[in-house]
């Protein structure tokens, strides 16, 4: 091979690294508006997971409630094992969407919000627990019932 036979590649060479170096010198690596819309975004999914752990901790609260009533009918009695059952499944339904944010959790994206949000779901499950032993297995040991007259008293 000659000289004459290297210029083409050489040349062809020459006009990519141009290219590509005017190119990189024009796009800033440093794209403000990307950036921002990023960041934009994993603000909206931090405030959609409290958004979320709010609501489920409202939940948790009104559910808390439930087990200070007294003297229940079986009719009331079927409305919370069917409620029992509704808890159970929207904790299912959230702890699957927990485990699905596994790779957020392992890049420390969002990690309070995650962290919260899993904590409220663990009370929704402890309060399903909760109501069912306070309606369905406490009653039937000797003196549960009158403990918890005293403590509605207080």
């Amino acid at each position: 091979m000659n000289c004459l036979e290297y210029k083409p590649h050489i040349a062809d060479t020459f006009e990519k690294v141009r290219a590509l170096s005017f190119k990189e010198k024009k796009e800033s690596v440093f794209d403000e508006a990307k950036i921002n819309d990023l960041l934009d975004k994993i603000l909206n999914f931090k405030k959609k997971f409290t958004d979320k752990t709010h609501k489920i901790n409202s939940l948790v609260e009104k559910i808390e409630e439930i087990t200070w009533f007294n003297n229940l009918d079986n009719d009331n009695l079927m409305l919370i094992n069917d409620l029992i059952s509704s808890i159970r499944d929207l904790y299912s339904s959230l702890l699957r969407q927990y485990i699905s944010l596994s790779f957020l959790r392992s890049k420390g994206i969002a990690k309070e919000e995650i962290k919260r949000f899993k904590a409220s779901i663990d009370d929704l499950k402890d309060v399903a627990a909760d109501l069912e032993s306070r309606f369905f297995f406490l009653p039937n040991i000797s003196g549960f019932q009158e403990t918890t007259k005293e403590l509605s008293l207080l």
